[in-house]
């Protein structure tokens, strides 16, 4: 006789893993570039595929970022950062602190880092509702979201706990410069294409 109780579906338990795991699969040859995965607070996540405007943007950044900041900073395109206990995200920018072996010997730590940002369009809810704290909760002083949706940048600051306490949202028209280095000032419309 057949039941008119619908089946549900099982439920299947899932392992988190930590940095030192996360890192030993990566000496290990388990994943590599071509799996195009980070890990974010112990789940190991496929990143999106960029598109052009994405592609641009991060492109721009680069080019301006490099050229003013010149020596005192290292810009880490689309690079690791460990951020212990359970987080190697791969934000589209990170400036970090100036090391004479460009981080050969170890990967950036949130204590290096100055400034991260992320280019965002699809994937804009996972960058402010799980990057956001993964970041805030390191300590990382400073993360923008260049928002290409709607064309501006979330500017966020000065973490306590999972949170910011500033934020703020810098539009077209207008300019920003990271908290470590003032002097930079970016007007949103040369890096965001439109």
């Amino acid at each position: 006789m057949a039941s008119n109780v619908p089946r549900m579906a099982p439920e299947l338990a899932h392992r988190r893993f930590s940095l030192e795991e996360y890192e030993a699969m990566i000496k290990q040859g388990i994943l590599d570039g071509d799996d195009r995965v980070e890990l974010l607070a112990g789940e190991i996540v496929k990143k999106m595929v960029q598109g052009e405007r994405h592609a641009s943007c991060v492109a721009r950044l680069t080019r301006f970022l490099v050229i003013a900041l010149g020596t005192r900073a290292i810009l880490l395109p689309q690079g690791p950062v460990a951020l212990p206990p359970d987080s190697m995200p791969e934000p589209d920018i990170t400036l970090v602190q100036e090391r004479e072996d460009f981080y050969a010997t170890r990967r950036p730590l949130a204590s290096d880092v100055h400034l991260l940002i992320e280019v965002s369009d699809s994937t804009l809810p996972i960058d402010r509702k799980i990057k956001l704290p993964i970041y805030a909760r390191a300590g990382i002083a400073e993360y923008w979201i260049v928002n290409l949706r709607d064309n501006v940048v979330e500017i966020y600051a000065k973490p306590e706990g999972s949170v910011y306490s500033e934020s703020r949202i810098i539009r077209g028209g207008e300019s920003v410069a990271p908290l470590a280095f003032p002097d930079i000032m970016l007007k949103v419309g040369d890096f965001i294409p439109i």
